[in-house]
């Protein structure tokens, strides 16, 4: 992997004001200028969204310095979602696409993300280049070269919203929902997308007021929105996070459907998705998804944890949906990175395509007991835990104890000191016994 400080699996996140300050979003805009310029437009222009976050300004501000400091023309879409953003530099010609959000983050927190002209997030390699060049003293325009920034009205997101309505879907009419949008970056876009749906649709957590962003709601605090599911007797409900790039849904009796579980319907009654011999996921995601895809003659291809790797996979293969059990779903014929809002639409096609309710499809895929722990260890062993003997023995008398109705995963943390051990399978007493027994012997032996 190429070397980098200040980007992370998901753009550079961070205390707003402290690690991310304005001064870097600047250097940060500046760096993104000189590296991507080469090959572009005279004026090239940077797109920038955000999410509801109070120091969503201030950051918005200082990276639309910094790319009119370059010469580069910028254009504000204010409020809106990570995957407009994506879909939109594509759509509109930009050289690039900038998200200030910190995704399903507390409110204090907050990041930036890059998209390439075609709606992808930068590589690694294009981020470490950006991070090289970002400290240097940059070849400021001057006079008629500076470039100008220009705010744009919530209509330049309606070629985003037509392009999601014309996704094969049928009539959604019939369905009733509820949507908790976080307080977040979902506020206006997924409401006018449903009501231009004709959906009954109720809303949950629509006040944004720049500091209470995913608290106590969106799609890692779903407890309110299943109580109201449930209270008004409704056919599902979908939450999203804070920046819109991931959903998670209940069904009406409360239960919770995760991304496993909407790759799995998804797969199996959607049109364009039917003839996929292929679902990408990750190391993460449950066996009872590889084996219920397995009876529709479809492989899982698992990769490595992070929404970047699945969809370099996808890439690679030509595969047509992927995603990961946390709720980031790619759906390659119709965006380039995970939408949430998407992927609560392609779940209610789903649905309403099914003919059943969602308490009846959920009982066709199993879903295996799956327990994971965290263990802090050493500096040293969380780079060369493969090398410890006695884990390795252990790893392998536990994969022996759940044979083919189970699988046990151990892996280190990308950034923090500890290793990760997570076992699935058909006995939920002995997956508990094996995570137990090797989390003592790894706090043992190995902090």
């Amino acid at each position: 992997m190429a070397d980098r400080h200040w980007f992370g699996t998901d753009g550079v996140r961070g205390v707003a004001n402290e690690r991310l300050s304005p001064e870097l979003a600047l250097k940060l805009a500046s760096g993104a200028a000189q590296v991507l310029s080469a090959g572009s437009p005279q004026r090239p222009i940077a797109l920038i969204g955000k999410d509801t976050r109070q120091s969503g300004d201030m950051l918005e501000s200082a990276l639309a310095a910094g790319f009119a400091a370059m010469g580069w023309d910028v254009a504000l879409l204010g409020v809106v979602p990570t995957p407009a953003v994506a879909w939109l530099t594509r759509q509109r010609g930009a050289q690039l696409g900038a998200m200030i959000s910190a995704s399903h983050n507390p409110a204090p927190d907050n990041g930036i993300k890059f998209f390439d002209h075609t709606g992808h997030k930068l590589s690694d390699a294009i981020e470490a280049a950006i991070e090289a060049t970002m400290d240097q003293i940059p070849p400021r325009q001057t006079g008629a070269g500076v470039g100008r920034i220009q705010t744009l009205s919530q209509a330049a997101c309606t070629p985003y919203l037509a392009h999601l309505q014309q996704t094969d879907l049928i009539s959604l009419s019939s369905l009733r929902i509820a949507v908790d949008l976080a307080h977040g970056a979902m506020v206006d876009l997924a409401p006018a997308l449903f009501e231009a749906l004709g959906v009954q649709a109720h809303y949950l957590h629509r006040e944004p007021d720049g500091m209470n962003i995913n608290q106590a709601c969106g799609s890692t605090h779903l407890e309110a929105l299943q109580a109201y599911v449930q209270t008004h007797q409704l056919d599902l409900g979908v939450a999203f996070d804070g920046d819109g790039d991931r959903c998670l849904a209940v069904g009406p009796q409360g239960q919770l459907i995760d991304g496993d579980q909407m790759l799995y319907l998804c797969r199996r009654y959607l049109p364009v998705l039917q003839r996929e011999g292929t679902v990408v996921a990750t190391v993460m995601s449950n066996l009872g998804l590889e084996q219920a895809l397995k009876a529709l003659d479809c492989q899982l291809l698992r990769t490595a944890v992070g929404d970047r790797y699945v969809l370099e996979a996808m890439q690679a293969g030509q595969h047509a949906l992927g995603g990961e059990q946390s709720g980031h779903l790619i759906f390659a014929p119709y965006q380039s990175t995970g939408d949430g809002l998407l992927s609560a639409l392609q779940l209610m096609n789903a649905v309403a395509r099914s003919g059943k309710t969602l308490t009846e499809l959920l009982s066709d895929m199993p879903q295996y007991p799956q327990l994971l722990k965290n263990v802090v260890v050493s500096a040293h062993w969380q780079q060369h835990w493969p090398e410890h003997i006695g884990l390795q023995a252990a790893a392998q008398a536990a994969n022996a104890r759940l044979a083919d109705q189970g699988r046990l995963l151990l892996r280190a943390s990308g950034t923090e000191p500890k290793l990760r051990v997570m076992a699935e399978g058909a006995d939920a007493q002995m997956v508990t016994a094996v995570v137990n027994e090797l989390c003592a012997l790894i706090a043992a032996e190995m902090t």
